[in-house]
């Protein structure tokens, strides 16, 4: 949980970074992210006259479930302490759930921008939450359970070889991974522009720790959704279970290469793709639907495939 914790930050500011020098700037340093935090956590809160009491738990609420939801992901090992509850169902519920209280803030206030957001927000996860359930049935019906742990172990081991479906399947997490996490081109997290808002048009009214834990959690999620792709997709180097500590060294570092490779090809994608239209994010997300449709027939016709 600490690892994490403390590897989300510092993920965001590498994209950032990166994103800076493919466009030949300087960009702001790796440990901004941590300053951006230190200084929310230093500020006063404001609300809203017209806040309810839910406004105000709500951001400890995403944190909370965001956090749990990264945490059960296995990251540098598949024989940690909490991997009988690491199950890929109970992930997609817990960051549903955070969604949905974070849709429900930006309408508390009554603002038009909040509204618009919430939105939007609730149309993108109508597309995206169907399309991760059934990338999910895809894996698990390859690696015969739903536990991450078990799908790390069995991809790992070589079994599952090169499969069409596991290649549409990542494309799928990957087209779903760009849209929950706002990135380009379904959404820029570095604009504010009102017309284009998803994520920052419901968090416009918080502030101070409030908009600091907010903050923390899209970090999670973006670290959550790469360690999700590093897992089923990338298991090698993880250290097994029982494995001693020079065995877990190891799996650490090759998970922090791995978030690094796949860091550096979301800072590429979204440096040579522009910015969607709305109207168009239903057509991008109902490609990762039928993808990962594809995937599932495959395995269910083709066990070979």
């Amino acid at each position: 949980m600490l690892l994490v914790l403390a590897l989300a930050p510092l993920l965001t500011g590498f994209v950032r970074k990166l994103k800076a020098r493919l466009l030949r700037r300087q960009g702001p340093p790796l440990a901004q992210p941590y300053r951006d935090l230190i200084r929310l956590m230093r500020k006063d809160v404001v609300l809203a006259e017209n806040a309810s009491w839910l406004f105000r738990v709500i951001p400890y609420i995403i944190f909370a479930g965001t956090w749990v939801a990264a945490s059960l992901v296995p990251t540098f090992g598949s024989g940690l302490l909490f991997s009988w509850s690491a199950d890929l169902i109970a992930i997609v519920a817990l960051l549903g759930s955070a969604r949905f209280f974070q849709a429900l803030a930006g309408m508390d206030v009554g603002t038009s921008f909040g509204g618009l957001g919430s939105s939007r927000e609730v149309m993108i996860a109508s597309l995206a939450e169907p399309a991760t359930l059934i990338t999910v049935f895809s894996v698990a019906m390859i690696a015969g359970s739903t536990q991450l742990s078990t799908i790390a172990e069995y991809m790992g081991s070589g079994a599952a070889g090169l499969r069409v479906s596991l290649g549409l399947a990542l494309f799928a997490l990957s087209i779903v991974s760009i849209a929950e996490n706002g990135r380009i081109p379904v959404d820029n997290p570095a604009t504010h522009l009102e017309l284009t808002m998803v994520h920052e048009a419901m968090v416009l009214e918080y502030s101070g720790r409030h908009l600091a834990l907010i903050d923390l959690s899209a970090q999670l999620k973006l670290l959550l959704y790469l360690s999700l792709i590093a897992c089923m997709f990338m298991p090698w180097g993880s250290a097994p279970p029982q494995a001693d500590q020079l065995a877990l060294a190891l799996g650490a570092l090759t998970y922090v290469a791995k978030l690094a490779i796949l860091g550096f090809l979301l800072a590429l994608f979204e440096t040579a793709i522009a910015k969607m239209r709305v109207f168009r994010i239903p057509e991008f997300l109902g490609a990762a639907l039928m993808l990962a449709l594809l995937a599932t027939l495959l395995r269910f016709v083709s066990g070979s495939l």
